[in-house]
């Protein structure tokens, strides 16, 4: 079986949600969220993975001015 469905079906096991994007043309992007933590699994063409993890408390720590000020940021560093 293809990784990319091993995968998939190891998610849909658990019964979590993902998002799947597509920015390159040799992986598929696998994107899901826990408690705390947020995944993007990438899967290859040739059957490999990379796993990130990004991990946070959750906390609010802003609003509008926030976004405001992380999209400057961001648009500076372009």
């Amino acid at each position: 079986m293809a990784t990319i469905f091993q995968v998939l079906n190891l998610l849909d096991a658990a019964r979590l949600h993902y998002f799947m994007r597509r920015c390159r043309p040799d992986s598929i992007t696998l994107m899901v969220t826990f408690v705390g933590e947020r995944v993007e699994i990438d899967v290859f063409d040739d059957d490999h993975i990379e796993i990130s993890r990004f991990r946070g408390d959750e906390s609010i720590e802003g609003g509008m001015e926030l976004l405001k000020d992380l999209i400057q940021r961001e648009m500076a560093d372009c």
